[in-house]
């Protein structure tokens, strides 16, 4: 029985690594589609989606610079959300993989 809460609560944690990822992925997205379209930058929303590029995706600021900065940015932006969500997919796979297998009874 305790095999059984035990994989259940790491099946919980790899879905909630798994949303919070994406969920970050999902932010960097935002900011570089308000980018593309050219976003007001003073705006509350587009601020924060810029605070949470800076922070989960500096790792990819100006790697790659074409001569269009808007489109540097989608680029770099992308491929930040992209490492997030593999990350967290791969982290999830993981703490799934540690959950102990149910054990099968042998009647005899």
């Amino acid at each position: 029985m305790a095999t059984s809460g035990t994989a259940r609560i790491l099946t919980l944690v790899a879905t909630i690594v798994r949303v919070v990822f994406a969920v970050i992925a999902a932010v960097i997205v935002v900011h570089a589609v308000f980018v593309l379209f050219e976003a007001n930058p003073a705006n509350g929303l587009v601020q924060f989606a810029a605070d949470w590029r800076d922070s989960f995706g500096w790792f990819t600021k100006d790697l790659f610079t074409p001569s269009d900065p808007k489109i540097a940015e989608a680029i770099n932006s992308g491929l930040a959300a992209l490492v997030w969500v593999v990350v967290g997919s791969l982290l999830s796979k993981l703490i799934v993989r540690l959950a102990p297998s149910p054990k099968v009874e042998s009647r005899s």
